[in-house]
């Protein structure tokens, strides 16, 4: 039945539902406590009628001081250990008390949030957590859904509306949707735009959620367009942009990583020996030993200070593409990205997905959490690529839109040389060229200093062209050429997991029987004479190859 509210609230008619539904069922009871932007999750439930079926307790602890005799002690109270106290301590007052009266017909629950909402005449980060632990039936044991935010509108009190709407919204899903993680992903957003709330981060915990990996949680929200981006620490655990790369300087290369090979490696290993201090710069550490050279500042950045990413984005799924190995026609294969993202946690680098193609919204997203130095690398091909014009035709400005965006944020480009597959000549940043029309733009912004050729490289790989292709036609081929192109835990997780279409060691013998099947495969598709049939040519040649001869 539609809920008829009054005012602006008609705009939320769903969030109107979502509450009275909520109150109208007896099964659920639990208390609601709110930090930083007033009551506005509880003011939805007592609008539309029923509350008294509903909510046990509903409660502010905005004093300090008080909080701390509820909840704990804290140094931080807009954190995730904050929201977790507090969830934890209403959710153990509401069932003691209430338990021995209406705990066999009651499945309790306790919602909160603690937040930091925008401030008067001052540009702060708005954000914060929130989070619901319930029983899925009475005297069952809880689980819990927790969500981090970033709140977009630029006021405090538009804020605040949007965050009533998206605590009822998570209420709802955590309650209604319980065990489900698809349907309260889809749902967290309902009445609410991307413009006014992003959702980097959820965690679902408990004996609801005991076999689903929260990696994939994150991989949903950028997929729906809830955020634009995860951020996985080098354990695979998820992070919170702005605590991981404040006061970060970023040394970031972007990738399909199928599979990360010695190349992407060396491509690293030569930005960072540009990148980072050495032991002989000023203040250098001693057990650094790569060079230093200068950044924006005129100072190099030490490693300590500094995070390496590795990034790769969801794009070549959602415009139509195959290539990524845990996409399919089908969509998403969770359990091949699992593996992608543990290959290369494995190596002890952070991995960033995103949905982001062009570099310059890259590069805004990550000067929205640090103002240190930020370098990608990436490969002579792949820069030659991002100066063709037809990747810009939709905006007003063109190219020259998409650099200008690019410059602004002061990003370094670390460019990884490759070989002419013609002349043998070695390309780098200093003499290639790109499309005519452009070459001038191009010229400008090496010489700006935006864009830097990696000096130092293992000319061995050069030689291999596309390192990556190349061991993914060596794995498909059943030949070991590909193991001494990847880092040995690459070589080991591929061979333990049969990734990449990896069919375990092949005898001589084996590999050559494959390779006849293969080429008579393809001299009976010669042969075809239009009209799905083989040719006499094309059947004689396959039988003389081992296979059974058919009637033409």
């Amino acid at each position: 039945m539609p809920v008829q509210v009054a005012g602006a609230e008609r705009a939320f008619s769903k969030a109107a539902e979502k509450a009275l539904e909520i109150n109208l069922n007896s099964k659920w009871y639990g208390t609601l406590a709110e930090i930083g932007a007033g009551q506005e999750v509880a003011r939805w439930f007592f609008q539309v009628g029923g509350a008294a079926g509903t909510i046990a307790k509903s409660v502010s602890a905005y004093d300090m001081t008080i909080s701390d005799s509820m909840y704990g002690a804290a140094k931080r109270y807009v954190t995730r250990e904050r929201v977790e106290a507090m969830l934890d301590y209403e959710f153990l007052q509401c069932n003691l008390t209430l338990r021995t009266q209406r705990g066999d017909r009651t499945a309790f629950f306790a919602f909160a949030d603690t937040l930091t909402t925008k401030a008067f005449n001052r540009d702060n980060e708005c954000h914060g957590w929130l989070g619901v632990k319930m029983q899925p039936n009475p005297r069952a044991e809880p689980s819990r859904v927790l969500v981090h935010i970033r709140m977009l509108d630029k006021s405090a009190q538009l804020q605040q509306e949007a965050v009533g709407v998206l605590g009822v919204n998570l209420i709802h899903a955590a309650l209604v949707h319980a065990g489900n993680p698809t349907a309260i992903i889809s749902s967290l957003l309902d009445d609410l735009s991307r413009a006014r709330i992003e959702v980097d981060l959820i965690d679902l915990n408990g004996p609801l959620y005991s076999g689903f990996d929260n990696r994939v949680a994150a991989l949903r929200l950028v997929q729906k367009g809830l955020c634009d981006a995860a951020l996985f620490d080098p354990s695979g655990g998820l992070q919170i942009p702005q605590e991981t790369l404040y006061k970060k300087n970023v040394l970031l290369v972007r990738g399909r990583f199928r599979p990360f090979t010695l190349l992407h490696n060396d491509m690293l290993l030569g930005a960072a020996s540009q990148f980072f201090c050495g032991p002989n710069a000023p203040g250098g550490s001693a057990s650094v030993d790569m060079s230093a050279v200068t950044d924006s500042s005129d100072q190099c950045v030490f490693r300590e200070d500094t995070l390496v990413l590795l990034e790769m984005t969801t794009r070549d799924m959602m415009e139509g593409g195959d290539l990524l190995d845990w996409t399919s026609d089908s969509g998403i294969q969770e359990a091949a990205f699992i593996q992608r993202i543990e290959a290369l946690s494995t190596m002890g680098y952070s991995v960033l997905l995103s949905n982001y193609r062009r570099y310059f919204k890259l590069a805004a997203y990550l000067s929205t959490f640090t103002k240190e130095s930020i370098v990608i690398a990436l490969g002579l091909p792949s820069l030659v690529e991002l100066f063709k014009e037809k990747h810009y035709g939709d905006l007003d400005g063109g190219i020259l839109e998409g650099f200008g965006r690019l410059l602004k944020f002061d990003l370094k480009l670390y460019v990884y040389p490759t070989l002419d597959d013609r002349t043998g000549e070695l390309i780098t940043a200093n003499n290639a060229k790109v499309e005519p029309s452009v070459q001038k733009l191009y010229d400008y912004i090496l010489e700006r200093g935006t864009i830097h050729g990696i000096t130092e490289y293992n000319h061995e790989l050069l030689l291999h062209s596309d390192v990556s292709k190349r061991v993914t036609e060596s794995i498909r081929c059943g030949t070991d050429d590909w193991e001494s192109l990847v880092p040995s835990f690459v070589r080991d997780q591929i061979k333990s997991l049969n990734l990449l279409g990896y069919r375990g060691p092949h005898s001589k013998l084996e590999r050559a029987h494959t390779k006849l099947l293969e080429r008579g495969a393809s001299l009976r598709g010669a042969g075809s004479n239009g009209n799905g049939a083989s040719g006499a040519n094309g059947v004689a040649r396959g039988a003389q190859l081992g296979e059974p001869a058919k009637a033409a």
